[in-house]
């Protein structure tokens, strides 16, 4: 990873809090080991920042990617520390504690602060030892990644544009399907479904060097939950939400797009939903800017919905249908992180990237999303997304 993240606002933490440096237990699924450490490993490994440095220590196995890939100023073998004859003595756990506390040691480390998910036995095991140990609560480091550098900007932008690629596929799909007697999407003589749509969504993303866990592809009823996955044979007539967020497999920051279809005749209930939805979008990204709050852009869209006739959680906090979830979420190595575009959102920065994705909900008539993905600037906002915003689906 080449983020070079700034860590001042952590160093400043940890020295508020008394400790000489900060240690991190996990594996690169903790996106604040990845982000802090610029190294990815399926198996955990630590990762200390003090004042004069961040300084790994790996297994043998990560020894020479970790030299070669991470953004650490030094890289220590698990093996310096006679880990295995350890292992032999005390067992996996005490060996690790042992480790770490030698490592601590090296580095003039007598008291860390770790994060929230530190592990306890871990924490425990270097009390045990002498360590002091203490909880940085705060999320430092979660608040740190909330605002992009340039290079993280186009990391997400090239993720999009996969993800624009693999919607483009999905509309293709339903636009291009043909409508069967009892009004189901058939291709090829069999019902087109949402797991096939998912599989083309998911096939066209590896391609693009990207890859998901899991999408939406939800048709009626379906799509009246914002996260049922959806199932099933599609129809004509129904509203079509299909929500993609991908990351890329080498730098894994996230994209994320969201939009609605409707193949044939939906009714005019679902138009007049789909267009208040389209307005709320709209009116919601025209407030995004430097000083403006998640929550003032959140209330944008609010209004919108409201005035249009339809339930929030604002107007009715208990409400099933209607607006029943917040406008954005910031995306970067997780597919939900700060800042957030809610009732409780704080102020928007440049270089915060978020969606914006008000949506309408009732089994009786479907779901209506819509979903762009926009980084905050210095007099506005950029969007990252480039794809039509339509309900009528087309080939391209």
């Amino acid at each position: 990873m080449n983020v070079d993240p700034d860590l001042s606002p952590l160093r400043e933490a940890v020295a508020a809090a008394g400790a000489d440096g900060y240690l991190i237990d996990d594996d690169a699924t903790d996106s604040d080991q990845r982000y802090v450490s610029g190294f990815t490993a399926p198996d955990p490994y630590q990762t200390l920042v003090t004042d004069d440095g961040v300084h790994l220590l790996v297994s043998g196995l990560e020894y020479g990617r970790a030299t070669a890939d991470s953004g650490a100023d030094t890289v220590t073998r698990r093996s310096a520390y006679d880990y295995q004859e350890l292992v032999a003595e005390h067992g996996p756990h005490g060996a690790k504690v042992r480790m770490l506390e030698a490592f601590l040691e090296d580095r003039g480390v007598e008291t860390v602060a770790v994060p929230r998910s530190f592990p306890t036995g871990t924490a425990d095991g270097l009390r045990d030892r002498g360590v002091g140990v203490t909880v940085e609560s705060e999320g430092v480091v979660e608040e740190i990644r909330a605002t992009k550098t340039d290079w993280e900007v186009d990391q997400i932008r090239q993720t999009q544009r996969a993800n624009e690629a693999a919607m483009a596929r999905a509309e293709e799909l339903i636009a291009t399907a043909d409508i069967a007697e009892d009004g189901t999407l058939v291709r090829d003589g069999e019902p087109l479904t949402s797991e096939h749509v998912a599989e083309e969504i998911e096939v066209t993303l590896l391609r693009h060097g990207c890859s998901l866990d899991e999408t939406i592809v939800a048709c009626g009823a379906d799509a009246a939950d914002p996260h049922d996955r959806g199932s099933g044979p599609l129809e004509a007539d129904e509203l079509i939400v299909i929500d993609i967020f991908p990351t890329d497999k080498e730098t894994g920051y996230f994209g994320d797009m969201t939009r609605t279809f409707a193949r044939g005749e939906p009714g005019e209930e679902a138009r007049r939903r789909y267009d208040v939805t389209r307005e709320a979008f709209e009116a919601a990204l025209e407030a995004v800017e430097p000083g403006a709050t998640g929550a003032d852009v959140h209330n944008v869209a609010c209004d919108v919905i409201e005035d249009a006739g339809y339930e929030t959680l604002r107007s009715d906090p208990h409400t099933e249908t209607g607006f029943i979830h917040s406008t954005g979420h910031g995306v970067g190595l997780d597919i939900h992180e700060q800042p957030s575009v809610s009732p409780a959102g704080g102020e928007l920065e440049p270089g915060h990237v978020i969606t914006i994705e008000p949506g309408i909900y009732d089994p009786a008539v479907g779901g209506v999303r819509i979903e762009d993905l926009v980084v905050v600037t210095a007099d506005g906002y950029e969007n990252l997304t480039d794809y039509r915003i339509g309900l009528e689906p087309v080939a391209e």
